[in-house]
């Protein structure tokens, strides 16, 4: 029996430097797996390499993982001692064939404190054991922990770096500045595909997907563009993947964000152009400021702007409804019978018809305003007349903002601004009735039943939470 478990120690002490030597040859590794191998067919090794894929056969997992389980636990226990060098190897062996091992992400943790692992070596090997366990749940956590001591030191350099600038300038400084945040950018775009892979590799992953939206939370906060290309890059993938909730749940939640920003830019924009009002209409001493005042009711030039800007902000926020809604559709009548459909087109216009009497009370000067995220159904259908284009009051809020920069999706139109003022919606802009109209044309086309059967709730909900406020 002794000679036994020193072969067993002897078999796996190899197959732990073979794992090693395998990232060593090849750095790009970007897959691992385990090949179906009842037993050892001839003396060689367990670890095989092909291309950037590393594989382990099977018959050797079932010693090699009790091996460095209870190697660990003995290094955390203090009764055996392993270097620093020697837990690297271990963890990493451990970690790529049980990810959910927390104890072994915690060593990695403080072995990362100490300096003696990189941020981006640990997210590496995050990402190796993902391609096997893409939902675990102990890896998604330590990638959010990673993620945030890389967020830190980012902060903590960019705030030395304005110390010691505030004297003066320096071109050093400056590029190692922008060289942060290169680096930042890279990591944000390398955490998109990691979640896109997992998300493929797994249907409806919520681990993945909630750590999507932690990324973007942290590491675009105010950045329109990159939720506006993640909603348009997304297009595609929910069009490949029309039962995916969590999905679809993403894109409610860009949706949400890309609103709510609007929201805040109107609304500094609105306090602005209220301030150079009152400044521009006190009185004055001197007749040449008393003929600059406003006359005829017209708007100063930067009032004009800012009236514009907004105006052409509640266009851009109409349209992403807009093509929400007809990517629906699309989806709808070519995957028949997909709950997941007529859930997120349930949202959507929720959201839409929310945001609506959002802006009528911002326009209004109502200060009851109605935020995105409350979930009462009782909701009212505001007519066109409503969006008529008003003169800002001094404490008004109109709901809009400067336009962002879209990727992939068309900018409104600048004579959609003036047509919003006459009092007139866009073409296409989603209504109770282009609902209704929608809903009958599925009941009257489809004889799929789970359709059919969809299509009359989503009626229904439309009769009794929208329908009944109108």
């Amino acid at each position: 029996m002794a000679e036994s478990e020193e072969e067993v120690d002897v078999l796996v002490q190899r197959v732990v430097k073979d794992i090693t030597n395998a990232f060593k040859r090849n750095p790009n590794i970007d897959e691992i797996g385990v090949i179906p191998c009842p037993e050892a067919r001839c003396n060689r090794s367990p670890i095989v390499l092909v291309e950037n894929k590393l594989g382990v056969e099977s018959w050797c997992v079932k010693f090699l993982l009790p091996y460095v389980h209870n190697k660990l636990l003995l290094y955390r226990q203090r009764k055996h001692w392993l270097d620093r060098e020697a837990l690297v190897d271990i963890t990493c062996t451990l970690l790529l064939l049980n990810p959910d091992f927390t104890t072994a992400w915690n060593v990695r943790k403080e072995l990362l404190q100490c300096g003696v692992l990189n941020p981006e070596k640990d997210l590496y090997l995050g990402q190796l054991a993902l391609t096997k366990f893409p939902k675990s749940p102990e890896t998604w956590i330590h990638r959010r922990w990673v993620l945030q001591q890389i967020l830190d030191q980012f902060l903590a350099v960019s705030h030395n770096k304005t110390q010691e600038q505030q004297g003066e300038a320096e071109q050093p400084n400056a590029d190692s500045s922008r060289q942060l945040s290169d680096h930042l950018t890279r990591t944000l775009h390398q955490e998109m595909r990691v979640c896109s892979d997992a998300a493929c590799r797994y249907p409806s992953n919520y681990n993945a997907w909630s750590h999507r939206i932690w990324v973007l939370q942290h590491m675009a906060k105010g950045n329109g563009k990159v939720f506006h290309d993640e909603l348009s890059s997304m297009r595609l993938w929910v069009s490949m993947h029309v039962s995916d909730h969590s999905g679809f749940h993403y894109r409610q939640f860009l949706l949400k964000e890309l609103i709510t920003e609007h929201y805040q830019t109107s609304a500094s924009a609105t306090i602005n152009g209220s301030s150079q009002h009152w400044s521009s209409t006190l009185p004055s001493s001197g007749p040449h400021q008393h003929s600059c005042s406003q006359t005829n009711g017209e708007l100063s030039g930067a009032e004009a702007a800012n009236e514009d800007d907004r105006q052409l902000s509640f266009t851009t926020v109409l349209q992403l409804f807009q093509q929400e809604i007809e990517l629906c559709s699309d989806l709808i009548q070519s995957f028949p019978g997909h709950e997941t459909l007529w859930s997120h087109r349930r949202h959507v216009f929720y959201l839409l018809n929310q945001w609506r009497r959002e802006h009528q009370c911002s326009s209004r000067g109502d200060n009851n305003s109605i935020h995105l995220n409350d979930c009462d159904p009782g909701m009212s259908e505001v007519s066109p007349q409503s969006y008529a284009g008003r003169e800002e009051s001094v404490n008004g809020q109109n709901h809009a903002s400067e336009p962002m920069e879209l990727d992939r999706v068309s900018l409104p139109n600048p004579h959609d601004s003036k047509r919003l003022k006459r009092g007139v919606l866009l073409p296409g802009t989603p209504t109770l009735t282009s609902e209704h109209s929608f809903v009958n044309s599925i009941l009257d086309s489809c004889c799929n039943p789970e359709q059919r059967r969809f299509a009359v709730a989503y009626k229904k909900w439309l009769d009794t939470v929208i329908g009944l406020q109108s």
